[in-house]
C-alpha cells in the first residue's frame, strides 16, 4: 500500500514538473531598407554611410579596402522540459549589409540580405 502512494506520488510528481518554453532574442539594430537602398555605387561616400546607416557593427579590412558590416540576428526557440531530458529546437537568421569601400573612400560594392522575417517558431525538436 505505502509502495503504491509512494510510486503514485512520484509520477504525479513527474508530470507536473515537465514543462514547455518559448523564447525569442535579437542581436543588432533593424537595418532601414530605405537607407540601403540610397546607397550607390561609385557615388556614396563614407561619410555618407556612416550618416545613413550609422556606425557599422563590424569594420574589416581588405586588400586596403574598408568593409563596414551591419548586421541583425533573430532567433526564436522551442522547448520541451521533462524531468530527466530537456529538448529545444532553435532557429537562428540574420539580416545582413555589407558595404565594401574603396581606397578614395567611394562605395565600390554592397552586398545585403533579409532573412529574418521567415524565422519562425518549432516546437517539435526532432526533424520538420
Amino acid at each position: 500500500m505505502i509502495i503504491g502512494r509512494v510510486v503514485l506520488a512520484l509520477l504525479a510528481i513527474g508530470i507536473l514538473c515537465q514543462g514547455c518554453a518559448f523564447s525569442r532574442g535579437t542581436l543588432g539594430d533593424d537595418i532601414k531598407a530605405e537607407a540601403v537602398s540610397l546607397i550607390q555605387k561609385g557615388i556614396t561616400t563614407k561619410a555618407e554611410v556612416l550618416s545613413l546607416m550609422g556606425a557599422p557593427d563590424r569594420l574589416l579590412q581588405l586588400n586596403g579596402r574598408d568593409v563596414f558590416q551591419y548586421y541583425r540576428y533573430d532567433a526564436k526557440a522551442g522547448s520541451l522540459l521533462l524531468i530527466i531530458f530537456n529538448f529545444t529546437r532553435m532557429s537562428i537568421k540574420s539580416d545582413d549589409v555589407f558595404v565594401i569601400l574603396n581606397r578614395d573612400g567611394l562605395v565600390e560594392d554592397i552586398i545585403a540580405s533579409k532573412r529574418t522575417d521567415t524565422v519562425r517558431f518549432r516546437f517539435w525538436p526532432f526533424g520538420e
